[in-house]
């Protein structure tokens, strides 16, 4: 892959002052807490067009609801061991791993807030990303690196900080839909670093050709979340694959019976091979539904961010936050992406969505202009 036009990098630790050879360097914890936090869900109110949250469905599908409303009689006891390595089993045979190299978590924001527990010296954040393992970090008064990347948002390992002993990424990226090559991800490794990859996006993407999910190594960690795919926000499942000793220092200190039995059910149903050829399916339906999402958007005289892999897509417009606030007023919500670091508020960032959702906010960016 080719290396990005003219990036750039800028450093935010905390809470002392380290110097970089040849970087910018600045004191204290100067990120803004806020914006950090803001999440889709925020601009997603009842009665609007939901282009702002990236989850793909209102609910469950049919079968994955039964499974669960099956196990209601039985919240009156606490999950056991057996359904936690059943669920761990089902997660393991999904990608090719033993059930050790597998840590359940309500949510892959559970995940993140496990970071601090690494205790690196230096963690590496590569942007614009996810923001949430950032705010982990920073919260836990870890020092903090920003790495951030101009458009075309390619990874270049060369710009990371030779000390940063843990670095973190997304692949694909939220927001910009860019998918990394596994093999410039895994340059990244160095002796006594820790590389996390944020998989929550990958299997919206059909055959998932750049995930590292099935391939172990003991200083890499992956994230994976069920939300999105299945939408599943509201019960919060996911799951951390990697080395058993990496696990267990992310494990400690947890809770007893961190996840409840509906979470345990829906991790093991979701990673049987059926509902993994559903998700296949699935990623091929929002290819093409993104692809004519590109094409319409485009003729209206936006510019959207390709090439793009993710189920969103980042755009780029003369007046961001007027058009965010013109299109609320006609029923439709988009995500602002000046919360992402290295963006504006010209950027937003837009779920793909099935043609009769797509016609709404073609209509209404037509109505208001740009």
């Amino acid at each position: 892959m080719t290396r990005a036009a003219h990036p750039r990098q800028t450093f935010w630790p905390v809470p002392l002052l380290q110097r970089h050879v040849g970087c910018a360097v600045m004191a204290g914890n100067s990120a803004d807490h806020a914006k950090l936090r803001y999440h889709g869900d925020v601009a997603a109110r009842p009665g609007l067009l939901d282009f702002a949250v990236n989850v793909r469905a209102a609910a469950p599908p049919d079968w994955l609801r039964a499974r669960l409303a099956a196990r209601l009689g039985e919240l009156g006891r606490y999950p056991d061991a057996a359904e936690e390595l059943a669920a761990r089993t089902a997660v393991a045979a999904r990608h090719g791993r033993t059930p050790e190299q597998v840590l359940l978590l309500a949510g892959a924001a559970e995940g993140f807030a496990m970071l601090p527990r690494l205790a690196p010296r230096l963690a590496a954040v590569i942007h614009p990303s996810f923001t949430e393992p950032e705010l982990a970090l920073r919260e836990a008064g870890i020092a903090v690196t920003r790495v951030l990347l101009d458009a075309p948002y390619l990874l270049d390992p060369a710009l990371v900080p030779a000390d940063a002993d843990l670095v973190v990424l997304g692949n694909p990226t939220n927001p910009t839909s860019v998918q990394h090559c596994a093999a410039t991800i895994l340059a990244l490794r160095r002796p006594g670093r820790v590389l996390v990859v944020d998989e929550a996006f990958a299997d919206a993407v059909a055959g998932e050709p750049e995930s590292l999910a099935r391939r172990s190594f003991p200083d890499v960690l992956v994230l994976r979340s069920l939300t999105k795919t299945w939408a599943l926000a509201g019960l919060r499942c996911g799951y951390w694959l990697g080395a058993p000793e990496l696990l267990a220092r992310l494990a400690h200190g947890r809770a007893h019976w961190p996840l409840g039995t509906l979470q345990l059910e829906a991790i093991a149903a979701t990673a049987t091979p059926s509902a993994v050829a559903e998700t296949e399916r699935s990623a091929k339906v929002i290819a093409a539904e993104r692809a004519s999402m590109i094409e319409r958007l485009r003729e209206l005289g936006v510019a959207v961010h390709t090439p793009a892999e993710g189920p969103f897509l980042l755009l780029r417009v003369p007046d961001g936050e007027l058009l965010r606030k013109r299109l609320i007023d006609l029923g439709i919500a988009v995500r602002r992406a000046d919360t992402f670091p290295g963006l504006d508020q010209n950027h937003l960032r837009v779920a793909v969505r099935d043609a009769q959702a797509v016609d709404r906010l073609i209509a209404a960016i037509a109505a208001v202009g740009l």
